[in-house]
């Protein structure tokens, strides 16, 4: 039976599917650490109290890119170039979602008005990477190759959406409700498109290594596109509420180490 889970296990069981997934994966958390980086070195003195959770996210996402790393060389294997129609963080930052890579770069102050913009991005990006783990800690949690990786990373990526709903509520409080909103729903649109792409172009990769039928593949692609049209039509929504969380200061303290990782 094609299931999610069964689809990733042959992914997991293959090395050269395996090598590709990691590095897609490792890619995508080191860029996620150099933003976050870089927005934490820049916040502006109006918000540098937020300085130290920026950080502190930017810190979690090095050490998720690390672990896939890990998972790779514990299996003796190299990662290999990410092909650009399946980079998510880059195409994002192409098409206007979040900050812009030449802005991080230089060495002036953001504006509150960028703090936001980060902080919606993150409530949109998180979401998505928060649901991946939570499929995957539920069919390879007990894993003995990947499990104790899909535990660490799941539990960080629901402190990043935490701290996320929470940072934007108290800046709703302080006045900036409406442009909050604005930037959730145009990230939120923005983001499921990119996701379309990126999930086709990593399918259409996967099933060239793994040898699957034109049959099989039509049937992704048909589940992919589904999905974008369930989510173009409403779903997009569940990316754009704010709900205080249940675990406040998510990211109040120093970050987390891996060392079984290293």
């Amino acid at each position: 039976m094609l299931s999610a889970k069964s689809l990733f296990q042959e992914i997991v069981d293959n090395d050269d599917s395996f090598r590709l997934f990691c590095s897609i994966a490792a890619g995508g958390e080191t860029q996620g650490g150099w933003e976050n980086g870089r927005i934490a070195a820049l916040v502006p003195e109006s918000m540098r109290a937020l300085a130290p959770k920026v950080a502190r996210h930017g810190a979690d996402e090095d050490k998720h890119g690390r672990i896939f790393k890990a998972l790779l060389k514990r299996r003796g294997l190299e990662p290999v170039p990410v092909p650009p129609e399946t980079d998510y963080t880059v195409l994002l930052e192409k098409n206007g979602v979040g900050l812009a890579h030449d802005k991080l770069r230089r060495d002036e102050p953001l504006t509150e008005q960028d703090i936001i913009t980060y902080l919606a991005h993150s409530r949109v990006t998180e979401q998505r990477a928060a649901d991946q783990m939570v499929m995957l800690r539920r069919d390879f949690a007990d894993h003995p190759e990947i499990g104790k990786a899909v535990r660490m990373i799941s539990a960080d990526e629901d402190n990043h959406l935490a701290y996320c709903h929470e940072e934007l509520l108290r800046l709703a409080r302080e006045g900036h409700g409406r442009t909050i909103q604005r930037i959730l729903r145009e990230s939120a649109l923005a983001e499921i498109r990119i996701y379309r792409d990126v999930s086709l172009a990593v399918m259409a990769h996967m099933g060239r290594i793994l040898g699957w039928s034109r049959a099989k593949s039509a049937v992704l692609v048909a589940g992919i596109h589904a999905m974008y049209a369930y989510e173009r039509a409403g779903g997009w929504r569940k990316a754009v509420s704010l709900t205080m969380p249940e675990r406040r200061d998510a990211l109040g303290g120093p970050a987390t180490s891996a060392p079984e990782f290293a």
